[in-house]
């Protein structure tokens, strides 16, 4: 078997999740925001809304912001930015086998769902909303399921070189895929089925090599 290598990691998120560019007022803003949309929904949370639970003015939030539209964009990539955070301490691939590295992932976002997304996955619920690529909270959200994509996909590279695009691609499918199920609670432990699944997914591309 050839030596495990270490993948470059996938380009992280230009947007530094603690926001030291935030003023005090922008920070309200956006923590408020981001609290409203996620539990209301992007287009059921208007700017007065927003505002008046930031206990700031609508001029304050058009100074910091410029627009709604600019509020989904920084929830959206803020929110992107501190799950790769969270990702990038959960566990050190170069420490782990390359299947470990992978189920490793599964357990993050296991971890990071029952802490902080009891609605379900901010993206998926916000594609569900914003559909139109003009929009500029679109890029972020179809960046952040290509930057998991890539991710897997990296990390499958280890398991089974030759076959590192196909099982990055069923790995995806398996984490959202319990993303989704766990948000609507449809069954008990979806992460957990998925992780056995991945498990079994590596060690038949393991010993197909």
């Amino acid at each position: 078997m050839p030596p495990k290598t270490k993948p470059p990691a996938p380009a992280p998120s230009s947007v530094d999740p603690d926001r030291p560019d935030l003023t005090p007022a922008a920070r309200r803003v956006l923590e408020t925001a981001s609290r409203l949309f996620y539990e209301r929904g992007i287009h059921a949370v208007g700017v007065d809304l927003i505002a008046a639970e930031a206990g700031v003015t609508k001029k304050t939030l058009y100074d910091r912001f410029g627009s709604k539209e600019q509020i989904v964009v920084d929830y959206l990539a803020t929110r992107d930015a501190r799950w790769r955070a969270f990702l990038a301490h959960h566990h050190d691939p170069a420490e782990l086998s390359p299947a470990e590295g992978v189920l490793a992932v599964f357990d993050a976002s296991r971890e990071w769902m029952a802490a902080h997304s009891g609605k379900g996955c901010s993206m998926v619920n916000a594609h569900a909303e914003i559909s139109d690529p003009a929009h500029p909270a679109y890029a972020v959200i179809t960046g952040q399921k290509r930057w998991m994509l890539e991710l897997f996909t990296q990390r499958a590279r280890d398991v089974s070189p030759d076959a590192a695009r196909e099982l990055g691609r069923s790995l995806m499918l398996l984490h959202e895929g319990a993303l989704v199920s766990d948000g609507l609670d449809v069954f008990p432990d979806a992460f957990g089925r998925a992780r056995r699944m991945a498990a079994f997914l590596l060690s038949a591309a393991r010993e197909a090599r």
